[in-house]
C-alpha cells in the first residue's frame, strides 16, 4: 500500500518501548512517522488537558529509528495528539495511533486511559485513530502488538474507516505464534475494590494511595453483539481484542423510562 503518514502518540512516556517498538514497525513498512507524545508518565490522565500552564515540546528524534520526527510534550496525551494537529505537523495525518501501552486497556478502564484518550482525540478531530496495548504490565516483547497493530490499521484504512469510529486493540502477553485468533469484542465492567491504602507520612500525617484489586463483572449487560466475547474474557484465552469505540456516550437505556425533565424542576 502507499505509505501513510502516522501520528504516534502514547501515555507512558517518550521513553518507553513501547512506543519506540510501535514507531519502528511503522518506519519498517514505508510509513511517515511522527511521534508526539509526553516527556514523562502520565498513564490513567484519562483525556484531561492542560489548561493553567504553559506547553513544552523538545524534539527526541535520537530516541526512536532513523526516519521518525518526535517531539518529547510537558503535557498530557491529549494535549500531545491536540498540539501535533494544530501546530507541529506540516500536513494532516492519514492516521493517529496510540500505544503501545505497557499494560491492558480493556473494559471500563478506557475511561482512565490515557493511550485511549490520545486516540479519541483524533478521532473527535475527524482522523482514523487506533489505540493498541500489550495486556500485562510486566511484558516487554512489544513486536507482536506492533506488527498486528499495522496490520489493522493499514487494513482498515485501506478498506474505508469509518467515520467517527476509534479502535481499541488488546494484545495478549505471548509470542507471536502463540497468540490466538482476532476478535471484533465487547467491553467488560471493571470495578476496583480495596482501592485507597491509607497510610501515615513520617510527620504523623495520614495520606491515601490509589491502589486496590481489580474485579471483572462478566455477567453484566453491555453493548455489542451478543455473540462476540467479552474482552477481558477473551484475552485470558489468548486472543487478541479489539473494540470499536466513539466520543458519544448518551445514556444507552430506554428514554421512556425518564421522567419529563419540566417535573424535575420547580
Amino acid at each position: 500500500m502507499a505509505p501513510l503518514r502516522l501520528l504516534i502518540s502514547n501515555d507512558d512516556g517518550v521513553f518507553a518501548a513501547g512506543i519506540q517498538a510501535l514507531a519502528a514497525e511503522a518506519v519498517a513498512r514505508g510509513h511517515q512517522v511522527t511521534v508526539v507524545c509526553p516527556d514523562q508518565e502520565r498513564s490513567a490522565t484519562g483525556h484531561g488537558l492542560t489548561l493553567h500552564s504553559p506547553l513544552r515540546a523538545e524534539r527526541a528524534d535520537e530516541l526512536f529509528v532513523a526516519g521518525v520526527r518526535a517531539w518529547a510534550c510537558s503535557g498530557t496525551p491529549s494535549d500531545c495528539v491536540k498540539l501535533a494537529l494544530f501546530r507541529l505537523l506540516d500536513e494532516p495525518p492519514d492516521l493517529v495511533l496510540s500505544g503501545i501501552n505497557h499494560g491492558p486497556n480493556l473494559g471500563t478502564d478506557v475511561l482512565y486511559s490515557g493511550t485511549v484518550a490520545a486516540a479519541m482525540e483524533g478521532t473527535i478531530e475527524g482522523f482514523p485513530a487506533l489505540a493498541v496495548s500489550s495486556a500485562d504490565f510486566q511484558w516487554r516483547h512489544f513486536q507482536p502488538a506492533a506488527r498486528l497493530a499495522l496490520e489493522v490499521a493499514e487494513s482498515m484504512h485501506a478498506a474505508g474507516w469509518p467515520e467517527g469510529l476509534l479502535l481499541n486493540l488488546n494484545v495478549p502477553p505471548l509470542p507471536a505464534e502463540a497468540i490466538g485468533p482476532l476478535r471484533w469484542c465487547r467491553t467488560a465492567v471493571r470495578r476496583y475494590v480495596d482501592q485507597f491504602d491509607k497510610r501515615v507520612d513520617p510527620r504523623g500525617r495520614t495520606y491515601y494511595w490509589l491502589a486496590g484489586e481489580v474485579a471483572n463483572d462478566l455477567e453484566a449487560q453491555v453493548a455489542g453483539p451478543a455473540d462476540w466475547p467479552i474482552d477481558v474474557a477473551w484475552i485470558d484465552s489468548g486472543g487478541a481484542s479489539l473494540t470499536p469505540l466513539q466520543p458519544e456516550l448518551l445514556w444507552r437505556g430506554l428514554t421512556e423510562n425518564l421522567p419529563a425533565a419540566e417535573s424535575l424542576s420547580r
